[in-house]
């Protein structure tokens, strides 16, 4: 058996979940091809055997990693002579604090922009459970949520304003040439453009959307090959 990564599959065979988006590029960066495995929201017994219930989930042959933070180390590792990922100890530590940054504060600013996007976007067996777990997060229904899209995205700006003030002295997060770290910011953008019409970035953040724009470019147009809204693009 070969590398198999299970991903989430949401409607007309979107692949949002940023977390799955990490795993990709990174294999992608380590030149590896694995055979994709899509599992809806509700289809949580289909991973059951990484000893959990959320994707991604990967296989490589007897080893199985769950959480995409663990299966970019585990990459790393297992992989020495394929590019790396991280380039050092130095590189490791940036991607890890990136990491922390994503979850923390542009994947919170993003997530009530997104969510009412979501609850369109996802499998027709998912909605009722995406709107029943998602409004019991959030403490109210999506549709308060949509109303103050807004609010949010003028929320969102000043979130960007490091990676924003960064991309304009560095062509990537990581320098010269793209690695996790980019990919770690990157997938949330993904993300937003896997399920939302509209573009999250202003007009004239053309600093950003250059960056995006290359990120889209890498492997092939990896993430140009699933489907998404151009608006995002």
């Amino acid at each position: 058996m070969g590398l198999i990564l299970y991903e989430r599959l949401c409607g007309d065979d979107r692949r949002p979940s940023p977390y799955c988006w990490r795993a990709r590029l990174a294999l992608a960066h380590k030149g590896l091809k694995p055979e994709y495995r899509p599992v809806k929201f509700t289809e949580r017994d289909r991973v059951a055997f990484s000893g959990q219930a959320k994707v991604p989930v990967l296989a490589d042959s007897d080893r199985v990693v769950s959480d995409s933070w663990d299966i970019a180390c585990y990459l790393e590792d297992t992989y020495p002579d394929a590019p790396s990922l991280f380039d050092g100890a130095g590189g490791r530590a940036l991607a890890r604090f990136i990491s922390h940054w994503t979850d923390n504060s542009l994947q919170k600013a993003l997530s009530p922009i997104l969510a009412p996007y979501m609850l369109a976007a996802v499998h027709p067996d998912d909605r009722d459970y995406y709107r029943q777990t998602r409004e019991a997060r959030y403490g109210e229904s999506l549709q308060h949520l949509a109303a103050r899209r807004a609010l949010y995205l003028e929320a969102l700006h000043p979130v960007l304003e490091p990676l924003r003030q960064h991309l304009a002295e560095s062509s990537f997060i990581c320098g010269e040439r793209p690695a996790y770290a980019d990919y770690l910011a990157f997938a949330e953008f993904q993300w937003a453009r896997s399920v939302c019409d509209q573009d999250i970035l202003a007009p004239e953040d053309s600093t950003l959307r250059a960056w995006r724009h290359c990120m889209l470019d890498l492997f092939d147009g990896l993430a140009r090959s699933v489907p998404a809204f151009d608006s995002a693009a």
